[in-house]
């Protein structure tokens, strides 16, 4: 009992008195990294996000926004989303890359002499040629530009496919425009030729339902990858479409504007110009039927007063009104004229002896 009583008096070894205290902040910091790992999948989330938990690679649950509590790593996996009310922006780019430009060498020493002492553009082939361009239904060719608006709609296919739902996205938006390119004519995608837009109604609400059927045509497809199991888990909310012509085409359709202006504007010119003649020629012609009108009542009235005695004896004549009328008159009359003659000769009717008058003097 004594010796046990000497030995607790006997002080202890420095190292093990710091070997004891190494263990226990060895224990406490496993104690901490213990808590810290299974809390570490507690979490607040966003209110524009939202998690998808996944337990041993399967799909667990979605949880909104707020406290989220799950188990740690690898029990189950939190993968942070958009909202189901987030609205993502993809652009799409159909037109012709510079790289493709950049790739294209030429095969040969001589070959890359002569391109480079000619400024030219390197020679194509024609599938990176007609790269961003669209094969209309009437033959024409278009350039188009798409950038689409979308939504999450299935977390579990959106996290499988995330890294491929850009280059897929891609490549339906591609086949929609393509789709919807061929089963319209240039008028139905774009304003081409400005002069048909008075009459082209039907051709302008086409173009207002273009993005619709864009829409509609890329939102089909991926219906269909869902029914295969292979869905991108997303849902197309909007498509802006921007068309414009074909580089090679651009300056024959403003060549084809330009005179289809320059007609418009004769045509404007000798419309103005024909109504202008013709109100002048109606004017002449109203000027021209009132002087004859004018002229056509002074004749009247002229032929009225000269014909006013004769018409007034035959009236006087036929009613027998006044016998001595044409006496009268003719006695008025023809002392008028016989004071014009120089000779006069006076020959009985009633006398049946032959008269012979000398002729007109040859002096």
């Amino acid at each position: 009992m004594a010796r046990e009583q000497d030995e607790s008096r006997i002080p202890l070894n420095p190292w093990l008195q710091a070997g004891g205290l190494a263990f226990q902040a060895l224990y406490v910091a496993a104690i901490l990294a213990a808590l810290t790992w299974l809390f570490s999948n507690c979490r607040e989330i966003p209110p524009a996000n939202r998690a998808l938990v996944i337990r041993l690679g399967a799909q667990q649950r979605v949880a909104s926004a707020g406290l989220l509590l799950a188990w740690p790593r690898p029990f189950e996996e939190v993968v942070l989303l958009p909202a189901s009310e987030a609205i993502l922006e993809e652009d799409m780019p159909l037109e012709k890359p510079q790289s493709l430009l950049n790739d294209i060498r030429p095969s040969s020493y001589d070959e890359a002499v002569t391109q480079s002492e000619a400024p030219l553009t390197p020679a194509m082939s024609d599938a990176q040629a007609s790269l961003g361009n669209r094969l209309t239904g009437d033959a024409s060719v278009v350039a188009m530009d798409a950038k689409v608006f979308y939504t999450v709609a299935e977390p579990y296919e959106y996290v499988l496919q995330r890294s491929h739902v850009a280059a897929a996205l891609d490549r339906l938006v591609s086949r929609s425009i393509v789709s919807v390119c061929a089963s319209r004519d240039l008028d139905s995608i774009m304003v081409a030729r400005p002069e048909l837009l008075a009459v082209a109604n039907e051709a302008a609400e086409q173009r207002e339902r273009l993005r619709g059927e864009v829409m509609q045509k890329i939102n089909h497809y991926l219906t269909e990858l869902h029914r295969e199991g292979t869905g991108l888990g997303i849902e197309v909310r909007r498509v802006d479409v921007a068309a414009a012509l074909h580089p090679d085409t651009l300056d024959a359709f403003q060549s084809v504007l330009t005179a289809t202006q320059d007609e418009l504007q004769e045509l404007a010119n000798a419309r103005t110009e024909r109504e202008r003649s013709l109100q002048a020629a109606r004017e002449d012609a109203d000027r021209t039927i009132e002087v004859a009108q004018a002229r056509a009542s002074e004749r009247v009235s002229k032929a009225q007063a000269d014909t006013a005695d004769v018409q007034q004896l035959a009236g006087a004549i036929k009613s027998g009104a006044d016998p001595g009328l044409l006496a009268r008159i003719y006695r008025e009359r023809v002392q008028a004229i016989l004071a014009k003659t120089q000779a006069l000769t006076l020959v009985n009717p009633r006398d049946d002896a032959h008269l012979i008058v000398p002729g007109a003097s040859s002096r």
